[in-house]
Order: structure tokens, then sequence, then C-alpha cells
């Protein structure tokens, strides 16, 4: 029993002060760790306390409290009065440390310090090591506290232009909500857009003119299939789309430069709707630099049927260019403005037609998710095929509302879209080239007598003026659409009238001569139109879309009943004899003059139109046009 006793009393002689040790400063650590903005605290001396807990005697026990205050040294007891005092004593200054630091957050550092790496201090000889271990981390603690990324402002994130909202209802924007299929390097695009039109003009040789989307009559056709899509990587940028199908022949013909030079150039380039490269710098909200081929936005439709929502639209988009060729420059001030110039070849155009390039540019705005603000802007170019003196500017804007949008309801959405164009040629008259004016018809000494102007002495208006507004309504979670609209334009000159292609009448033809459909200066044309667009869209890849449109000219324009297409050589019908800047004779030959007394005689009838033949043109026209259209 004496040796029991003995061997107790050394046990808590050597005992006591330590697990007393460890449970005061554990209680200090826990204390301050309610108070500090950071978890580091709690997390490093909660699994201390806890062990200590274990070890220590319970507080109702008083039976323990009591054996262990007998048997503990004087000395020992003067120790523990000493540690005590010091542990209070660190327990007053964290809490004013934590204080400051609730109060005064500290700047986030570049690397938070790591509390666990901090190598307490050597035990003195006076003290148990076990609370040398538990408190020598404070001023670590203390430190940790203050850099915590939690007290730290968050730092705002970037995010790519226009790409917080929903813009699928745009007019001209693709409707997929999302990718197909994307990765690091390549997001592929495929995009199939088919047509039937059914023209109630019936024209005999099938053939539709004055538009840049309806092309055949009473056909089913592919309007275009696009393949391609866009690379990224390290900051280096391209995309290129395929245009197979009607697209490949109709979009180079209204570009007169390829006449210019060699080279072929509508060759070289028809059957590619879009090619660039370029670079990305991360600079303001980001800025690209392009070269090559790339989509204009003037006139808001897409080039991309499947992008808009009618299929035939306004003058003022059909008549004005789909494409430019040249340099662009992206700007992203905010990630709701772009500015972006153009430095290009000329009005739609893969060539220059003349050696003075065009400039322009675009604004696009979108200070709300309900709204889009679009400026573009043309000048300088020179872009009339052997009219190197002749110049042109050109203004288009746009503005997008959605003023409706509960996408609960049948009903769920409505938008409008509208645009103005304004737009001139100017240049004096020379003593070979025929001269005209912005601002009215204006006196010149040098102009020579015109169909318009007999006497002389006047360089006439040459301008453009036109409108499109357009409503649609989205039913059932955007399953179906209904757009209604329609424009007006005023061109006199004719300069942005698209030819009718008669005789096989291309635009470097009709820069020579257009013996059946004219541009001459002054000549006038008006016209309206409008439509119905109803669409089917089971799937954001897919619509199903059935339109119908009407439009009328001021001056006979659209292919009536006996077309457009004279008969070949030896009479065969609809074949064109291959010279479209003469009169054609109804025989199948050509009769090699661009006046029209000078045709018949060389056609077999002098002062007579019998032998000459005509095209077929009418003021109306009605369409109704089936289309599928895929983008993936």
């Amino acid at each position: 029993m004496e040796m029991r006793t003995h061997a107790f009393k050394a046990l808590t002689a050597a005992g006591v002060p330590v697990v007393l040790g460890m449970v005061l400063v554990c209680a200090a650590a826990r204390g301050a760790a309610q108070t500090s903005p950071s978890t580091t605290v709690a997390a490093l001396h909660q699994p201390a306390a806890d062990e200590a807990v274990k070890g220590a005697a319970k507080p109702g026990d008083t039976k323990a409290a009591n054996t262990a205050e007998a048997d503990v040294p004087p000395a020992v007891a003067r120790q523990l009065a000493a540690m005590q005092a010091e542990i209070e004593e660190l327990k007053a200054e964290l809490k004013s440390r934590d204080a400051v630091v609730v109060a005064t957050p500290a700047p986030a550092p570049t690397a938070p310090p790591a509390v666990a790496a901090v190598t307490p201090a050597a035990a003195p000889a006076n003290q148990p090591a076990a609370v040398v271990a538990a408190t020598a981390p404070a001023e670590a603690v203390v430190q940790a506290a203050n850099a915590s990324p939690a007290n730290a402002p968050a730092a705002p994130q970037k995010i790519a232009p226009f790409s917080d909202w929903d813009w699928t209802w745009l007019n001209g924007n693709p409707r997929n909500k999302d990718t197909a299929f994307d990765s690091k390097f390549f997001t592929p695009e495929i995009r199939a857009d088919i047509t039937y039109n059914y023209d109630f003009n019936k024209p005999i040789d099938n053939s539709i003119g004055g538009s840049s989307e309806i092309f055949r009559a009473n056909e089913i056709q592919l309007e275009q299939l696009g393949i391609g899509g866009d690379f990224h990587l390290d900051n280096v940028r391209a995309r290129f789309m395929t245009q197979f199908g009607m697209y490949s022949a109709t979009t180079p013909r209204n570009d007169p430069s390829p006449a210019k030079g060699q080279w072929d150039l509508d060759t070289a380039d028809r059957y590619i709707a879009e090619a660039y490269g370029g670079y990305h710098i991360n600079a303001l909200n980001g800025i690209n630099v392009d070269a090559g081929i790339f989509l204009s936005y003037i006139g808001l439709f897409s080039y991309y049927n499947a992008d808009n929502w009618a299929y035939q639209p306004s003058y003022v988009s059909s008549n004005t260019p789909w494409f430019f060729e040249g340099l662009r420059v992206q700007i992203f001030p905010t990630p709701h403005l772009k500015i972006e110039p153009w430095f290009i070849n000329g009005w739609q155009s893969y060539g220059s037609a003349n050696s003075r390039k065009g400039l322009g540019g675009q604004i696009k705005w979108t200070p709300r998710p309900w709204v889009n603000i679009i400026s573009n802007n043309y000048g300088l170019g020179h872009d009339d095929l052997y009219i190197p003196n002749r110049g042109r500017i050109h203004t288009d804007n746009s503005i997008e509302v959605k003023y409706f949008d509960r996408p609960g309801q049948t009903l769920d959405k409505m938008a409008f879209s509208f645009t103005g164009d304004l737009g001139c040629e100017f240049g004096p008259s020379t003593a070979t080239l025929a001269g005209v004016s912005c601002h009215g018809d204006k006196k010149d000494a040098l102009a020579a007598p015109s169909a318009n102007f007999p006497q002389g002495g006047i360089d006439p208006k040459q301008s453009f003026v036109g409108y499109m507004l357009y409503n649609r309504m989205w039913f059932k979670k955007d399953r179906f659409g209904l757009t209604v609209g329609g424009g007006q334009i005023n061109n006199p000159g004719r300069y942005l009238v698209l030819d009718p292609p008669i005789n096989g009448e291309t635009a470097p033809s009709a820069a020579i001569n257009a013996p059946y459909f004219t541009g001459n200066p002054g000549d006038p044309f008006k016209a309206w139109d409008s439509s119905f667009t109803f669409d089917y869209m089971p799937r954001q890849w897919l619509t199903f879309r059935w339109e119908y449109d009407y439009r009328h000219a001021s001056v006979p324009y659209w292919t009536g009943h006996g077309g457009i297409t004279p008969p070949g050589p030896g009479g065969v019908p609809y074949t064109n004899n291959g010279y479209p800047e003469y009169f054609a004779c109804l025989n199948g030959n050509s009769s090699m003059q661009e006046t029209l007394g000078a045709a018949e005689t060389a056609c077999g009838s002098p002062g007579s139109t019998s032998s000459v033949w005509f095209p077929d043109l009418r003021r109306d026209e009605s369409i109704v046009d089936i289309d599928i259209l895929v983008k993936f």
C-alpha cells in the first residue's frame, strides 16, 4: 500500500501540471477561434482540446479535484500559478489581436502562409513541452487570420463579350442555346438550307430575279451547304465556312471586281462564305484582329437564313453587302460594347474595282438584355467598275427590342427590329465619264446629255434611302414563331438595285451595258414589300419554315411568265446566247448592239421590234417558299 501511494504521488506531481496546462491553453485557443474570422485557429487547436478533455477530471468530480490539490507540492503549485498567469496574459493578447483583425481586414497576400509550417520555439527548462507546443504558433495563427482569403475583396472576373445574357432572340443571330460539339482546338459548325419556291407568275424558265436569297421557281433547291467551324488555340483564331449550292453561283455574280485583271477571283472564292485568320489580344475585354473573308453586318439580317426571322428580307438587307474581304479589328471596351473598324477591298467585293479601298466599321451596344443597337458605316471606296472617279458613302442603323418575355405563357416572347439606311454615290463628270451627286441634281458644265437629262449639264442625284420593320412572336417555349414585316426603298440611279439575271447578266457585264434593265444615272426605282413567316422549331438545331412574300416595284423588274432567258443559237429556247450586254434576237443570235434601233436592224427588222427578243418583266411578284433549315 505504501509503495502504491508513493507511485500515485509521483504520477500526480508529473501529470497534473501537464494536463492542467494543456486544458487551460486549449480553452484560450478555443475562445480565440470563436472570435477570429478564420477557421484555421479552430482547425489547428480542436484536436488538442479534445485530447486534453479526455484525460482531465470531470467538472463535477470533487473527489478527484481535492485529491489532486492535496498531493501537489508547493513548488509545483507556484509553477502552475505562474503558468496560469502567463496563459491568461496570452489569452488577453490573442483577443486584442483578433479584434484588430475583425475591424481592419488586411489586403489579400499573394500566397496565404501555411500555419502548419510554423516551427514551435524550444521549450524553456521550467515549462512542460505540451504547453510550449500549444502556445508557440499563436503569432502565426494571428498572421494567418490577417491574411485569410475570406478577408480579401473578390477580384472581378471578366466574361466573354455578349455572353452573359441570352441573345438567341435577335434577328440575325443563331438561335442555338447549346454547342453541339466543342474541343480545346476546334468548334465545328454545319449548316444546311433547302428551299422550295412557288412563284405565282410561273416563269417558264424557272428563273427568279431581284433577290439574293431566292433564285429558282417551282423547284426544290439546295440553297447552301456550309461545313466549317472555328479554330482556337493560344489566342490564335481562324474560321472557315463553305457555301455549296445556289450561293456559290449567285453571290459571286453580284461582284464586279473579278472582271478587273486576271486570276478569276470569283472562281477562286465562290465556295467559301467565310475564311479568315487572326489573333486575340488580352486587353480591355478582348481585341480580335482578323484578315480574310468575313460576313457583313449591313442590313441586320444574317447571310445565313437559319439565323433570321424571315427567309426573304426586305430591300435594305437584300440589296446591301453580304461579305467583305480585307482586315477588321474587333475592340470590346466593355462586355456589352463592340467597336469594329474595317479596311476592305470594297463594297461586297473579292478584289478592288478601282484603286481606292473602302473604309467602314460597326458599333454594337447592348445596354440591357432586351435591346440591341447597331450602327454600320461605309465610305471612301471607289466601287463602280470602269468609273474610277465615283465614290460611295453609306450608313445603316438598327435597333432590336424584346418588349415582352413571359416564358410560362402560351405567347412567351415578342420583339421587333427596325433598320434605316441612307447612302449615295458622288463624283463629277469628266470628258468620258458621267458624274453623279449626293445632294440632288447638280449643275456640271462637263455633264453630257443623257437619257434622263437630254440637254446635259446635270449630274443626277444618285442616292439610297430605305427602311424595314419586323415584329416576331414566339409560342409554346419558343417551339413556334410568327413574323410579320416588310420595307421600302427609293434608289434613283439604281446603283444598289440587283440586276436581274437577264440572258445571264452579271455585275461585270452590267458594268459594260445592261440593255434591258438599265442603271443609268438618275434612272428611277422605288419599291416596297411585305412578308408573313411561320416557323416550327421542334429542336434548337432545326427549323421548318413557311413564308409568303409580296414585292412591288415602280418599274417592270420581277420575272413574269415569259421568263428572262432568250433562245440560244439556232433558236433553242431558254439557253442564253452568251452576250448579255447586247440585245438578243428572236432567232437566238446576239444583235451585238447596245442600242435598240441598231438591234432592230441587226436582227432583220429595221424600225420594228418584231425580230428582237425581250424579257417578260413585271411590277409585282408573289412567292410562297417552304424551307428546311439546319444549324449545328
